[in-house]
Order: C-alpha cells, then structure tokens, then sequence
C-alpha cells in the first residue's frame, strides 16, 4: 500500500513525528511549497515538491532542485496542500498525513485544511497530526480500536449527519453535531473498541496522538 506524508507550511512537527511515520511506512515525504522551508530547516529531503512556489524561499529551491523533484504548478483554484493530494491520488496512493497543515499565523489555512479532510477523504485515506493530537474524517460503519480511558472527540458538520456510537461513556443514539451547535469533546473510551455509525456524510474524530502511538494504534 502507497503511503505518504504531506509537509505543510504551518506549524512544523516534531522531526520524531516524521521518523515515527517513516517507519510506520509512510515512506514518501512530498512537501506543499512552504513546507519545504521546513524540510530543510529539520534536516529532510522531500522526495517531491509541489505547488506554485511563491512561498519557498529562493535559498532552500535553490538547494533541492537537484535532489528533489519539483513540481511547479500555477493554477490559483486549488491550495498547494490540495496540488499535493491531488497528485498523489492520481499517483494510486492510499493514504497521506498531513503535517504542519495547522498552526502557524494563518487561522484561515488551518481551517482551510481541515475542510481540505472532508473534502478529499471519499478518494484517499486522511490523517492530519498537530502536536499532540491527531484528526481523521469518517463516515459508515466504522471500529476504532482503542483502549480504555482514551480521549475521544466527535465533531459533525450539519444537522442532516447522525451517529449512533457504542464503546464511549457518553453515548450518542442517531444524534447529530453540528458544528457550532453541538459537539462531543472528550467522549471516553470504556473499552478496547468503539462502534460508530454514520449516515449522511461525515464527521471528524479527534484522538490523542502520543497514547495511539504509545498503544500501536497509527
């Protein structure tokens, strides 16, 4: 299975994050333009640079254009994140995380981002992790293994999607979260699995990134 990680220019991650993945099998790092600032500034070598390059420094373009495969594309209707994941659904990837995609100065790119999740997840499997969290989109019949005690937040988007979940100490029957009226931050984990079902679109989970990590959960 294709697997990759996708460097945002937000926030950078833990340079362990990316190491941790690399051996989970996410082994093809593509940077979204800015991200390869971080990439250089951790020490990587993105085997893939995507976007239309106004925000990667002349220095660091400079030091990768002949190590790295640079892809420079211009059009304004799509994020550089967005380039990315579209290249790497045409390329039958699988999976990608997203990292440094929150974060940094620009409020607007993190939630441009996280839309980018619910946008994108019907043709390839999603993550994103942010310090010390980590957020997927779901929809369906879904098992989460997990563990118990474990944090788990359910966040809807309108009040056409309703859940019904079972495993978690606050139980939803056929309840819906629309964002902005009604969450469920920091349901808990009562056992090693928690049953969700979904109908009418999606929703994002929000779990903790170091205990998934911690208990082989990634």
């Amino acid at each position: 299975m294709k697997k990759c990680i996708i460097l945002a220019n937000g926030q950078p991650p833990l340079k362990s994050t990316l190491n941790y993945l690399s051996k989970k099998g996410y082994s093809t790092l593509i940077c979204a333009d800015g991200g390869a600032n971080t990439a250089k500034k951790l020490n990587l070598l993105p085997d893939i640079i995507i976007g239309d390059l106004d925000s990667i420094t002349r220095e660091v373009f400079n030091y990768y254009k002949n190590k790295s495969t640079i892809i420079k594309i211009d059009r304004q209707n799509d994020t550089d994140v967005e380039k990315c994941l579209k290249y790497v659904i045409k390329k039958k990837f699988k999976e990608a995380v997203l990292v440094g995609a929150t974060g940094g100065d620009r409020l607007d790119h993190s939630f441009c981002n996280l839309g980018i999740v619910l946008k994108y997840s019907p043709q390839i499997d999603i993550t994103v992790i942010h310090q010390k969290s980590l957020l997927k989109s779901y929809t369906g019949n879904v098992i989460l293994k997990t563990f118990p005690g474990e944090i788990i937040s359910l966040y809807g988007i309108n009040d056409r999607t309703k859940i019904t979940s079972h495993g978690l100490k606050y139980r939803l029957k056929h309840l819906a979260l629309p964002y902005g009226k009604k969450e469920s931050t920091s349901n808990i984990a009562l056992a090693d699995k928690v049953e969700l079902n979904i109908k009418n679109g999606n929703i994002l989970v929000v779990r903790e990134y170091e205990l998934m990590k911690k208990y082989d959960l990634i």
